[in-house]
């Protein structure tokens, strides 16, 4: 028994400076151009899922997710802040989410609800996914209040038209949280800064040919 605990230890101390090896000489790609294997793919899926689900366990969602007033806020800020990678209705791909790997999921595609989907939305959009471009908007000032907003707007976004979409952005408040606040009030510092240098007479007109975002 001594031997064959001997010898399990000594496998996974070889298979450990293996991998530290392939690390340290830059064996693995990390470029978001280059997908990882199946195998790979699965069991990051698997462990992501796992943890998400044990946090979101006890979550307390809100009795009042089909509030209108909840999905008309939500609207805005899923369309300022989620809809370049996650899509809107009648949306099919966008720039910058061809080029993020894992693939972000299109959420204004029907999918499968499970009995935690609302959890599970509250705690990703609140806490991000590490590695996934996902980001945990509670860190840039987003309050829990804003956030089951997203997720009431989230729960209907699969069931609406691209007009009924346009429409629902229209009538939101626009992009709005807490978090914004100081956001705002540092716009309105730099437009003041730049009102003040536009008008002073020592300064001469900036001008420049602006090429168009083209490639």
């Amino acid at each position: 028994m001594k031997k064959i605990l001997l010898g399990a230890v000594g496998t996974l101390g070889l298979g450990a400076a293996a991998a530290a090896t392939l690390m340290q000489i830059g064996v693995l790609d990390f470029g978001a151009d280059t997908p990882h294997s199946p195998v790979v793919h699965r069991l990051i899926d698997w462990a992501r899922e796992q943890s998400i689900a044990r946090r979101a366990a006890d979550i307390a969602v809100p009795a009042d997710l089909s509030d209108t007033t909840r999905i008309r806020r939500g609207a805005g800020n899923y369309d300022a802040m989620c809809a370049q990678c996650h899509l809107a209705s009648g949306v099919e791909d966008s720039e910058i989410r061809k080029g993020l790997y894992p693939p972000p999921p299109n959420l204004a595609k029907p999918n499968a609800d499970s009995s935690l989907a609302d959890a599970r939305r509250f705690w990703i959009v609140k806490h991000g996914v590490k590695a996934s471009g996902m980001p945990a908007w509670s860190k840039g000032g987003m309050e829990d209040d804003a956030i089951w907003d997203l997720t009431a707007f989230l729960k209907v976004l699969p069931s609406l038209s691209p007009e009924e979409y346009r429409q629902g952005v229209e009538a939101s408040d626009g992009h709005s949280h807490a978090g914004m606040d100081g956001h705002v009030s540092e716009q309105k510092t730099a437009q003041a800064h730049d009102h003040d240098r536009e008008h002073r007479h020592d300064v001469k007109p900036h001008a420049h040919k602006h090429d168009k975002h083209a490639h």
